[in-house]
């Protein structure tokens, strides 16, 4: 036995048994790999992905009620277990190559877009936009004052409503955009009392 590879000293005379056991310093060197050509890896790897791709995927429910999905059914689940062939989705060389060349012009246009970026217009840099140009306007559009009328105060709130109803959640609340939209008109009707019709 060579003691020497295991880190421990060689038996001596006169020595314990225990003393013939300890370990004595000695410095690892770990194994030395040759890489592998990354073609040759890269190469491999495409038949490897390829055979992968070719194998069919199978659903079952096992006897607990999962949903099962996987290329290998166990026997007792083969008569249950509905396989898609994963081929019929592959990409042919063809349409690869176009996708390819659309993400590479895709690409392209980005970084011509990033690197040259649109010129202001001979009449300068623009203003503020024109009013028609601009969104519609808060709903309701009128405002409610002291002086407002039991009957239009109850038609603008009612229009107000009509407004955030769109935006109420499950629970009651209303989405935060919808104050981007909406105008908010307090009851009527503590002025008012309730509502006539």
């Amino acid at each position: 036995m060579n003691f020497q590879t295991c880190g421990l000293t060689p038996p001596s005379s006169g020595q314990s048994p225990a003393h013939r056991l300890s370990p004595t310093v000695t410095s690892y060197h770990p194994p030395v790999h040759t890489p592998i050509p990354v073609s040759l890896a890269g190469l491999a790897l495409t038949f490897l992905v390829q055979a992968v791709g070719a194998a069919p995927i199978c659903r079952w429910v096992d006897e607990s009620g999962r949903t099962q999905i996987s290329d290998v059914v166990p026997d007792r689940y083969k008569k249950v277990a509905t396989c898609t062939d994963s081929q019929q989705y592959e990409l042919s060389p063809s349409q690869r190559r176009e996708a390819n060349e659309r993400a590479a012009a895709e690409r392209a246009r980005s970084r011509s877009e990033a690197a040259n970026p649109p010129k202001k217009g001979a009449s300068g840099p623009l203003g503020p936009a024109a009013p028609a140009s601009q969104p519609g306007a808060k709903r309701p559009t009128e405002v409610v004052t002291d002086a407002t009328d039991c009957k239009t105060w109850w038609r603008v709130y009612d229009e107000s409503g009509d407004c955030f109803g769109p935006y109420r959640t499950a629970r009651g609340g209303i989405k935060p955009e919808a104050f981007d939209k909406c105008n908010v008109v307090p009851s009527p009707e503590a002025k008012c009392g309730p509502r006539r019709n």
